[in-house]
Formats: structure tokens, C-alpha cells, sequence
């Protein structure tokens, strides 16, 4: 995923209250890290496909993954972020739920005023 989707889509995902950060997972390879509680998080984007695929883990081992989502690689930042808000991360291997749940309270975004300083001023804000 690119770097300026990745920080859109995280964005997104946190003015629908779902506690969602930028990741960065090496050189120019960025996803979006979802926290979900309890030492868990979900890491999607970053394999490197254009497809949405995501992996779960706890304390930083593999407990889990939403496998690759049919279609996803032509998804437009819209469907990004439905199609996370949608993930039912209860079973080793996740599903998309019917619906999104109910968005809860817009959390602040990432970097508040300090945002594009700490970026090195790459973001793009076309």
C-alpha cells in the first residue's frame, strides 16, 4: 500500500472510532495496524500485493489472518476502509462481517499538530 494511502485509510478508520495507526513494516512498505485489544492487533496491506489481506497477532505472534479479499485489488479507498471496519477478527481465520458495525467516536488522528514534521513532510495533501 502506498504511504499516503495507507495514512488516508487510517484516517478514515479512526473518524469511524476504530483505533488505526499508519505502520511502517520496512522500506517504502507501509500498511494500516488496527489495535484491538488485549495485546492484539491486525496488520493489513503491508505484503506487498495490491490485494487486502491482513494478519492478527498477539504480542507480535501469528494468532491469526483475513485471508485475501476477492476484488480487493481494485478497491478504491472507500472499500478500504469498509472492508476493515467489516473484519471479525473473534476466529483464527477471519471473516467479513454482513454489515459494519455501528462508527463509535472520531479518535484524534495520529501526530496532531506535529503530523507532517514528523512525516519528514512527504504527505501528500492533495
Amino acid at each position: 500500500m502506498d504511504e499516503n494511502r495507507a495514512r488516508r485509510v487510517a484516517d478514515a478508520l479512526r473518524d469511524r472510532g476504530i483505533d488505526a495507526h499508519l505502520e511502517n513494516a520496512g522500506i517504502d512498505v507501509y500498511g494500516v495496524r488496527v489495535v484491538l485489544g488485549g495485546g492484539r492487533e491486525a496488520i493489513w496491506g503491508n505484503e506487498g500485493t495490491m490485494s487486502l489481506a491482513a494478519e492478527v497477532l498477539l504480542d507480535g505472534d501469528l494468532v491469526g489472518f483475513i485471508p485475501e479479499i476477492p476484488g480487493s485489488a481494485a478497491f478504491d479507498e472507500a472499500q478500504v476502509v469498509d472492508a476493515i471496519a467489516r473484519a471479525d477478527y473473534r476466529e483464527p481465520i477471519g471473516q467479513e462481517l454482513p454489515q459494519a458495525p455501528p462508527p463509535g467516536p472520531a479518535l484524534t488522528r495520529d501526530g496532531g499538530v506535529f503530523r507532517r514534521f514528523l512525516g519528514g513532510f512527504r504527505e501528500n495533501t492533495d
